[in-house]
């Protein structure tokens, strides 16, 4: 792809997403611009990655065709304030904060531009990221492709209407952390009867990702495939009991509900 893609800050999940797009090779590492607040922190980014690099936003800004903003929400108004004199006039400019909406951008930048929301999550460093999308009315059916492109080439993508977007950290933004400590608890299952724990955490981790894989790939319900692996008065049916018992399915609601809450008073 023969566009310039910048990334203001490079935290996590822009470390994620930019290592996403090299290992898929859709993007050569002389396209990509970072720029971080600390010198320390671009040298190590740029010998990691082999990208371009600078401590000026502005430079990042007047340098991209795409505009990734990997910055903590409460940074948006300082760099949209710095950056804004200095983007492209066709950019699109590619948010992934928690809580930010498409209209404090606009705002921000002081005119109409080509935005693109996303909540993106963590596995897109190992090409299995989940990312939900809405787009500005300026963004081209060719953006979208080309944004779809990217964001692709590490997992999947889902177009959302941008007023659910505060929805989407609870259920695939913020979910991995609740995947990995059922996965903990499943390996300490398997310490406890005597399994080692490394392969304990291979087994669970597998697990997970063959049902996950399941679900995507057969188009079967999830309920569904519960029941094919619950035999009447078996094992797991009874394992199924109990997690309903100790009210399973209420602790992630609750914590769904915790998570959506909290994105909401981010941006504001």
């Amino acid at each position: 792809m023969n566009k310039n893609i910048g990334f203001i800050g490079c935290g996590k999940m822009g470390r994620a997403i930019m290592a996403g797009m090299l290992k898929a090779d859709i993007v050569e590492h002389n396209n990509i611009m970072v720029s971080t607040g600390r010198e320390s922190t671009l040298l190590e980014v740029k010998e990691c990655y082999k990208v371009q690099g600078s401590l000026h936003n502005q430079e990042v800004a007047e340098w991209s065709d795409l505009l990734f903003l990997a910055v903590h929400p409460s940074s948006h108004d300082k760099v949209l304030s710095e950056i804004k004199g200095s983007l492209k006039e066709d950019v699109v400019v590619i948010t992934m904060a928690a809580g930010i909406t498409i209209e404090q951008i606009e705002k921000g930048i002081g005119r109409k531009v080509k935005i693109v929301r996303t909540m993106p999550n963590t596995p897109s460093l190992v090409g299995e990221g989940m990312t939900a999308m809405s787009i500005s009315s300026f963004v081209t059916e060719t953006d979208l492709e080309i944004v779809k492109r990217l964001l692709n080439s590490f997992g999947r993508t889902e177009m959302i209407d941008e007023n659910l977007m505060d929805a989407v950290p609870a259920i695939s933004g913020s979910s991995p952390a609740y995947a990995y400590m059922f996965i903990e608890a499943l390996a300490d299952g398997g310490v406890r009867d005597g399994i080692p724990r490394a392969q304990a955490y291979r087994m669970a981790a597998q697990a997970m990702l063959g049902a996950a894989k399941m679900v995507l790939e057969t188009g079967k319900h999830p309920g569904a495939l519960k029941d094919d692996v619950c035999t009447p008065g078996g094992s797991t049916i009874r394992a199924v009991a109990a997690l309903e018992e100790n009210q399973f399915r209420a602790a992630i609601l609750e914590a769904m509900k915790a998570c959506t809450e909290r994105t909401k008073g981010i941006g504001n």
